[in-house]
């Protein structure tokens, strides 16, 4: 293989910068990181971006297309086996293509890689602007790949061939990194895709489980370049922000600074943070609530377990009460939606005391619970002690735990059922109403509301086949109608509970809905009587759904109706249940939003003269 030096206006090495991501809307930070560091001496590279559901053949049909002279793959757990699927046939096709990997999953371990995967020729190990640069200067030149820092490469003694390891590279000088931000290719898809966006690197904290832990100190990027460069993201149309920080806001006086910058520029752009919320100062959060515009900042709060034991084996510093403060400050504000994560299997932490962790964290309501499950990922702590807990787990990624000495895989199995109906119905939105009044109302916890479901949605086989909105709630009914007696030690009412589903129903639509999931029981005549009690009379509803001054056909054309057994303006205003009298359901239906709940309240009185109406 031969290049030429382009400052003779002869050809260059072509190089591609690929990967593998998890969805089309996820965009590698890393390609554009290598890219910005490579090109002034290197000016042809690609960013060829794939997904881990893209068929093999269709990506190397690409990147053959393309006609590299490299190609270098960023791998990670979650593409590193698809994506030795696609160099096995790249390198059967093209086999004078040098091809090199980098990113944390063969940062460690790098001689397994190496040997695992022999058509590889280079690994880029740990931070690799400097490496990938320094590499492809050596291929183009002298080839003395021996003096690349951060490099594994192959060389050939004695008919043989050997795997060499160089010493790892010092840390990066991040005031020498040209901003990845800015390539003109990007522009036209900010808008529909996720931007990763990094202000530091490092962490300050020693979780055993993750990898961010094995750097330490935490090193920034100016923060002037930083606000020029989401300046330039926001003006080309970017939506959707994410940092990847991971403490974003371990300095308060910078997080305060950068905070207060997106809340000045936003211009209708969402960012997310992953943020320590027990470490959040009261002045910082004071000022989020009075600033903040409501969805414009999401927040990622990494909990894991709320087990004392559990958090020390692990080298996790946390004080889950400060934690608490936290959560419930930035949501009672109402501004900012709050993810948190939890691991299963983690030290120490056996089916009941997760159990607890899960309702601790519960308890708090956040917008959405992510219920993960320990990985041992390659350089980390927990993978080097694993014998010392007597972890099992999967010998390829994601390397997921199958079991350790307190908790078996038969207990893993039933947290995973858990975690499959927590993310369709509390993650999803679809039922919140209902989901409040069973975990707060009905059984013993919100832990053994999503077990017991989980556990019926499995034994009638649910979890082989798809499911539309309407399926979402005629399975929750079936379980609630068929076990709920029994599961909810007697509480539940399936009255009251009917009554919320078919609200959250409701809410779930923007269009008036064309069909129901359940037995539509009002007759004809007592359907007539009401929608001409909310024509002729709105105010018995209330003086807002009098001022929407609807006529009898928009009425007609817009609303739904259906009766609850409870008072449904009371249960509307403070959540409680009161069964002492009925209410007509009024949904109204613009199309832009989701419908608007309005209740009317059925006194004895006016039940006999629907009665009568009807009779």
């Amino acid at each position: 293989m031969h290049f030429v030096n382009s400052r003779e206006g002869m050809t260059v090495m072509k190089i591609v910068l690929a990967t593998l991501n998890a969805k089309y809307i996820h965009t590698s930070l890393a390609l554009r990181c290598l890219k910005a560091f490579a090109e002034k001496d290197f000016p042809d590279i690609d960013i060829a971006e794939y997904t881990i559901k893209d068929p093999a053949m269709n990506i190397v049909s690409d990147l053959f297309a393309r006609r590299p002279d490299v190609i270098g793959f960023s791998c990670y757990i979650w593409n590193i086996e698809e994506t030795i699927v696609v160099i096995d046939m790249l390198r059967k096709i093209m086999p004078e293509v040098k091809i090199l990997l980098g990113g944390p999953e063969v940062s460690y371990d790098t001689e397994f890689w190496m040997e695992r995967i022999p058509q590889v020729d280079f690994i880029v190990v740990g931070e690799g602007e400097e490496t990938f640069h320094h590499m492809l200067q050596e291929l183009e030149t002298t080839r003395k790949f021996h003096l690349v820092f951060g490099l594994a490469y192959r060389k050939e003694k004695e008919g043989k061939s050997q795997i060499v390891v160089n010493p790892g590279r010092p840390k990066l000088d991040l005031a020498t990194l040209p901003s990845p931000y800015r390539f003109e290719e990007d522009i036209p898809t900010l808008a529909n895709r996720v931007v990763y966006f990094e202000t530091s690197r490092g962490c300050p904290f020693s979780c055993q489980f993750c990898l961010s832990s094995i750097e330490v100190g935490v090193r920034y990027f100016d923060i002037n370049r930083t606000k020029a460069d989401i300046n330039y993201l926001i003006d080309q149309g970017a939506k959707l922000i994410k940092f990847v920080d991971r403490t974003f806001n371990i300095k308060r006086d910078y997080a305060l600074e950068m905070f207060q910058f997106l809340i000045e520029n936003h211009r209708g752009c969402v960012f997310q943070f992953e943020i320590t919320a027990d470490i959040m100062r009261p002045e910082v959060l004071d000022y989020l609530a009075e600033h903040a515009p409501p969805g414009v900042f999401r927040f990622e709060i990494g909990v894991q377990s709320t087990n004392d034991i559990t958090n020390e084996a692990v080298k996790r510093r946390q004080n889950f009460t400060k934690l608490t403060r936290t959560v419930n400050k930035v949501r009672d504000s109402g501004k900012i939606d709050q993810h948190l994560d939890l691991i299963a299997g983690l030290p120490h932490e056996d089916y009941d005391t997760f159990r607890k962790t899960f309702n601790d964290v519960f308890a708090l309501r956040p917008e959405e619970l992510q219920l993960g499950f320990l990985k041992m990922l390659r350089g980390t702590g927990m993978r080097h002690d694993a014998e010392k807990h007597g972890y099992v787990y999967m010998d390829r990624a994601p390397y997921e735990i199958l079991g350790n000495d307190l908790l078996p895989f038969s207990d893993i199995v039933r947290i995973k059922r858990v975690e499959d109906v927590l993310e369709k119905y509390w993650n999803a939105h679809r039922l919140d109403h209902t989901l409040l009044y069973l975990v707060e109302q009905v059984f013993p916890s919100p832990f053994d509301f999503f077990q017991a479901f989980g556990d019926y949605w499995e034994g009638r086989g649910w979890q082989r086949i798809g499911h539309q909105l309407e399926d979402l709630f005629a399975r929750l009914w079936a379980f609630l109608a068929d076990r709920g007696a029994e599961a909810s030690e007697g509480r539940l009412d399936l009255d009251v509970t009917l009554g919320l589903m078919k609200l959250d129903y409701f809410l779930n639509h923007k269009y008036k809905p064309r069909k129901v999931w359940w037995d539509f029981v009002m007759d004809k005549a007592e359907w007539s009587s009401w929608m001409k009690q909310l024509s002729e009379r709105p105010e018995t509803v209330s003086g807002d759904f009098a001022a929407l001054g609807l006529a009898d056909k928009e009425l007609h054309k817009h609303a739904v109706i259906d009766r609850v057994p409870f008072d449904l303006a009371l249960y509307l205003a403070d959540g409680a249940i009161d069964k002492s009298a009925d209410s007509l359901l009024v949904m109204i239906y613009g199309g832009e939003a989701a419908g608007k709940p309005y209740a009317l309240r059925i006194t004895g009185q006016e039940a006999v003269e629907q009665l009568a109406t009807t009779e």
